[in-house]
């Protein structure tokens, strides 16, 4: 296991539409171990393979509550099937925007379809914090970042945060 770099925002591979997983690979499997390694050394609930510059349809989330302990997730080719019309706000952050937060207005409830590492497919029902950090991840899949919600002044003032933050760590 290793932990990856994390590219942050304005990276343009954020913007990429990761690829769907063909079949579970031991290579995939030391990539979810490093994204999780990789998520938890950040430290962050939610990762995309994206975020680590690994165009593929894959995630890894912890939204476990208790201090200390785990509960390590893994979704390949993640799909939501259906969304509640119920609306809920959660302040949102991103590895790939650090420090930056903001409230974010999202489906409450969620169906999401996906395969665990052993290829099993999953129906699961999620709601609260999963379901807002298993949407922000599978946006991430599809090139859209929680930015993309905000209002456009917001979206902007932040783009030009970190364009400019990019430059100055690139001279």
């Amino acid at each position: 296991m290793a932990i990856r770099d994390i590219i942050i925002l304005p990276d343009t591979q954020l913007r990429l539409v990761s690829k769907p997983i063909e079949k579970i690979t031991p290579e995939i499997r030391a990539l979810a171990d490093d994204m999780l390694e990789t998520m938890y050394e950040a430290p962050g609930i939610g990762l995309a393979a994206i975020q680590i510059a690994q165009p593929l349809r894959l995630i890894t989330m912890d939204v476990s509550k208790k201090e200390g302990e785990k509960d390590p997730r893994v979704f390949i080719n993640p799909e939501i099937i259906s969304s509640s019309e119920e609306l809920s706000v959660y302040e949102e952050g991103c590895l790939s925007i650090p420090d930056y937060y903001e409230e974010v207005e999202r489906p409450a409830k969620v169906r999401v379809r996906f395969m665990d590492i052993d290829g099993k497919v999953h129906e699961e029902d999620a709601d609260g914090l999963y379901a807002t950090c298993i949407q922000h991840e599978i946006d991430h899949l599809n090139g859209v970042l929680f930015v993309d919600y905000l209002s456009k002044l917001k979206r902007d003032r932040v783009m030009k945060k970190f364009t400019k933050a990019a430059r100055l760590a690139a001279k």
